[in-house]
Formats: structure tokens, sequence, C-alpha cells
């Protein structure tokens, strides 16, 4: 399989407009317009029946002690965990691509609803839902794709991993809530005819240079 997108090149910078922020000299981050990317796949497997898409970042902070602190910085060296973006399930066999924007056109406060997704989907929760948890004003189940907004101090560049899978099934069955971790431990008993991935990079920090 092959994985394409028109939004950003694979080992390159995704642009602000596919960001949940935006780098701002005064706040240091402003909420972007959160667009999700263009995809798009070929070469699918015979037998496919159904897609289903990850974004996943495994650079985020296994410790928030130094992240968002004025005067501080995230060091390089600190062990990092993943973080999930975006879960959409049972994509149709004869759907190969995803309009940017299709799925997300903006920030929504206490997340999107779901499972239910435009065009008849279904979408998981991503893990916004846990760092919202204890803001009042954004805290909720945060469905669908929302970008990146890694750390405005983090010294790494951050990676984000687009991955599509192909199923020999019209639907992929999760057990539980449809977390990063449910949807993953489902697609490892799934019959998974192929999978394709592309990177974008992103940071919020200033002194980090992104290609």
């Amino acid at each position: 399989m092959q994985l394409i997108s028109q939004s950003f090149l694979d080992g390159h910078a995704i642009p602000g407009e596919f960001a949940f922020a935006v780098p701002d000299a005064r706040a240091h981050v402003a909420l972007s317009s959160n667009r999700n990317p263009h995809l798009a796949w070929s070469d699918v497997p015979e037998g496919t029946r159904s897609f289903v898409v990850v974004c996943h970042d495994p650079d985020v902070p296994s410790r928030g002690d130094d992240v968002n602190q004025e005067g501080r910085e995230v060091p390089a060296d600190l062990p990092r965990v993943d973080f999930f973006h975006w879960l959409l399930l049972d994509i149709p066999a004869d759907m190969l691509f995803i309009a940017a924007g299709g799925q997300s056109s903006e920030v929504t406060p206490r997340g999107k609803p779901g499972p239910d997704a435009p065009g008849g989907l279904r979408h998981g929760i991503n893990d916004y839902t846990g760092w919202f948890a204890g803001d009042d004003a954004m805290k909720g189940q945060y469905f669908g794709y929302d970008g990146p907004c890694p750390p405005w101090n983090d010294s790494l560049v951050h990676h984000y991993v687009f991955t599509v899978y192909a199923l020999g099934t019209p639907t992929l069955a999760v057990e539980g809530e449809l977390t990063g971790a449910n949807v993953l431990a489902a697609l490892a008993k799934a019959p998974v005819l192929g999978k394709a991935s592309l990177t974008g990079l992103y940071s919020l920090n200033p002194r980090v240079k992104v290609d």
C-alpha cells in the first residue's frame, strides 16, 4: 500500500492550519483551524473490505513537570509516550481518500461528538480527552481528529504518524471504549491485509527548527 497527503510531505512540517494550535509571540500559542489533513491511499490489497486510519504522536513527555512552564524546557532525554490524535474506523473499501477538512474544521471546546463521524464512518476518542480533564472550559470527550499541540517549550520536534490499515472485514470489532489502546488491540486481532504510513513534523517552540 501507499499513503500520500496533499497537505504535507512525508518527513516534513505539517502546516499550522492542520494543527490544534500555532505559535503566538505573546501567549506562546493560539488556537488554529484544526483541519484534518488530506490523505489518499493506493495499491490496496485484494479482499479489502474496510480501512482504519490512526494518527499518533510518539514524542509526548511522560511527565508534565516542565511542560509549558516559563523559564523551563522539556529535556530531549525525557522518556516519551504515545498520544492519539485521530482514530477513524469502518471506512468503506471504495473510499480511497479523506478530503482536507472533511472530518474536522475547527477546535471544538469539550470535544466533537461521537462515535458517529461525517460520511457514516465511526471515529474514536483521542487523547485530548485526558489532557483537558482538569480544565473546566475544555474538558469532555474528544472524538475524531484534533491536530498537533505539543508543549511550546519542548526541545524535541514531534512526529505525527498517520497510518491506514486495510482490513478483510467491513467493521473493526473493538472491546470497550474507542480509545487508541483499544483500537490497536483490536487491530492486532483483526485480519489486517496491509498498511501504509507517513509522518509529519510539528513544533510550537520557536527555538526548534522544523524542516
